[in-house]
């Protein structure tokens, strides 16, 4: 159940910009729609929910989450189909996790009416802003963060819920390469690698730019204890094909649950591929390679979708991924399905589209 769009204020933009976007090329998070949606948590209930302009915050230099990192996130897309309509891919599922990440993080959570209810007010107002152009979507990005002004850590009281959205092409250009850590870690046991909070994020830039500087794109992140074991793919959930079989290490406290991670393997499931979720050892990997069983690794993502790679380095060695024709690519095949699902040319068997 959702709220109505009546009991949300809307104030719109004098003005749109969406007469200064090129359609045509996307890059990924540079232009952002006309309009906001935000919502306070205030004395213990969620209230002013608003639709305006999408413009900056003014912000107190003591707002606890500047300080002490009470901030999460979320990251879903909508889509167009050929009648115009617009739907988004799994949007209670994304609900779902940010009320996860809001425990974890010691936060307000979300009622389904606020999150829901904003989400679809907004994307009415801003559905020009949909795009249908090949390999394109609206990039929603849901998020929240303590707001109360105080210096003592604890968590706040107060908090601001905001949606804006942004249209998008791919993410990557080229399938990317990637490094296996095997010196810093995203997340230890007992910790928040499983939240999707900003603190995960920030502390993947350096170790993710010193690779870069050695000429690849992301990492491979391993677990923490011995970096034996392969968890997560930069801001991705990681997959791979061999023998035949779709293996890809099992989610915990560790690992993101991933909305595109869980959708893939619901999908080979009912098509019949064999999956395995598992510990998944960076030496498996590497013997893969070699011996020629492995013949696919892909990341999955809201942002990046499902991303094939060309090469993985392990200590100071490069290991280039099989070619294959796109008809033979089960990470291909996929692509082209949750494409096809989300812009309504199959389908919606799973019942994953949610109409606007």
């Amino acid at each position: 159940m959702t709220t109505d769009v009546l009991q949300i204020e809307l104030r719109k933009a004098e003005r749109s910009r969406i007469q200064e976007v090129d359609f045509n090329h996307l890059p990924f998070g540079k232009h952002f729609s006309d309009h906001m949606f935000v919502a306070d948590f205030v004395d213990g209930q969620w209230q002013n929910q608003l639709i305006v302009p999408f413009d900056n915050f003014t912000l107190s230099p003591a707002l606890s989450s500047l300080h002490y990192g009470q901030s999460i996130f979320e990251g879903m897309k909508a889509f167009k189909n050929e009648a115009g309509e617009v739907s988004m891919f799994r949007p209670y599922a994304n609900f779902e996790r940010m009320n996860e990440s809001a425990r974890r993080m010691c936060m307000a959570t979300l009622p389904e009416e606020v999150f829901m209810g904003g989400l679809e007010a907004l994307l009415r107002v801003d559905a020009d802003w949909v795009p249908d152009t090949p390999e394109s979507s609206l990039y929603v990005r849901p998020y929240m963060f303590g707001t109360d002004t105080f210096l003592g850590v604890a968590p706040s009281k107060t908090y601001r819920f905001c949606i804006f959205t942004c249209p998008v092409g791919p993410y990557y250009s080229n399938p990317p390469k990637l490094k296996v850590e095997t010196e810093y870690s995203r997340s230890a046991p007992g910790g928040v690698g499983y939240a999707k909070c900003a603190g995960n994020y920030g502390g993947s830039l350096y170790p993710t730019m010193l690779a870069q500087q050695q000429g690849y794109d992301q990492l491979i992140w391993t677990d923490a204890r011995e970096h034996k074991y392969i968890e997560e793919s930069g801001t991705m959930n990681i997959m791979f094909i061999i023998d035949g079989k779709l293996v890809t290490p099992a989610t915990s406290d560790t690992i993101l649950k991933g909305v595109t991670r869980d959708s893939i393997l619901k999908i080979a499931r009912n098509w019949g591929v064999e999956v395995e979720e598992r510990l998944v050892s960076v030496d498996e990997i590497i013997s893969a390679i070699e011996t020629g069983r492995l013949t696919e690794a892909f990341g999955a993502g809201t942002a990046v979708g499902c991303a094939a790679y060309s090469l993985i380095g392990y200590n100071g060695k490069d290991y280039m991924l099989p070619e294959f024709a796109p008809e033979d690519s089960f990470a291909v095949r996929i692509k082209n399905y949750l494409t096809d699902l989300r812009t309504g040319k199959v389908d919606d068997t799973f019942g994953w589209m949610h109409q606007v």
